[in-house]
């Protein structure tokens, strides 16, 4: 069987709800390595949140992170390290135009480095993973570089005429797509970001082909990666839009829902 690479989204999909990789999933990618396959992550979360599942799972190929706009390859410095930031300048403009709505807090990611708007211990406790630098205070006197990544949580009621006013005002400059339950967040990235251009990139260096692709996910980040992917799988927990857009849908993130496909399709046993 000609090589694949399998593409993984962590969370609601190789995760399970508990945060974990389950045996049988790790398993049957194990296997699928041995087999001759590739196995990635392609996550919206930063590299050092992401870190502990890649050295889990024993990888040895690049990883995408912040939903496109960081790539890198962990173990290989050579294979060159791809970031694309948002500019700062559309960093303070969005902060600006955020006063004129009801939010809870806007926090920005350089890598690594963490800036918070406001103090927010409930925030911390996911920002804080991998131990980063955390900076609090007004972003328009605080953030210098540009950032990889911002996010705005908002009341539920207010998501909506943000997500609105941003696509209206900022569109030619960044993408942003909501956050799944519970967390009422707006993620933004550079405008033409997302995990897909990253899965591009890996594979295009791996010399495997679209048509050899099967990337799973669950969530409106996963869109264009399982859109790009000669098999793009959706989680029996997906949302509905990337279940219409899908080529197969399988199991739950609780039922072993990647082993369960890969052990199909690719032919593989436990």
């Amino acid at each position: 069987m000609k090589q694949h690479l399998i593409v993984l989204d962590l969370d609601g999909t190789l995760l399970t709800d508990q945060k974990v990789i389950s045996p049988k999933t790790k398993s049957i990618l194990n296997k699928a390595r041995e087999a001759g396959h590739q196995v990635m992550i392609a996550t919206g979360r930063p590299y050092r949140a992401s870190e502990i599942y890649y050295r889990e799972l024993g990888l040895n190929t690049p990883i995408v992170n912040f939903n496109g706009a960081f790539v890198h390859h962990p173990k290989d410095d050579r294979w060159g390290l791809h970031h694309t930031p948002i500019g700062l300048d559309v960093v303070h403009e969005v902060v600006e135009s955020m006063h004129s709505f009801d939010f809870h807090n806007i926090v920005a990611e350089v890598l690594d480095d963490v800036y918070v708007h406001h103090h927010d211990e409930k925030l911390m406790d996911i920002f804080s993973f991998g131990d980063p630098s955390i900076t609090t205070g007004d972003l328009r006197n605080y953030l210098k570089t540009d950032p990889t990544s911002m996010l705005i949580h908002a009341p539920y009621e207010k998501v909506h005429a943000i997500h609105d006013h941003l696509s209206e005002v900022h569109a030619e400059v960044i993408d942003h797509r909501r956050w799944g339950a519970p967390w009422h967040v707006i993620e933004i990235v550079r405008s033409g970001m997302n995990k897909a251009v990253g899965i591009d990139r890996v594979s295009k260096s791996l010399d495997i082909s679209k048509d050899r692709i099967i990337a799973f996910g669950d969530e409106d980040n996963d869109l264009e990666m399982l859109d790009f992917a000669g098999v793009g799988v959706a989680m029996g927990n997906a949302i509905e839009p990337l279940k219409n857009i899908a080529n197969e849908i399988t199991l739950n993130n609780n039922e072993d829902g990647i082993a369960e496909l890969l052990m199909d399709r690719l032919k593989l046993k436990l």
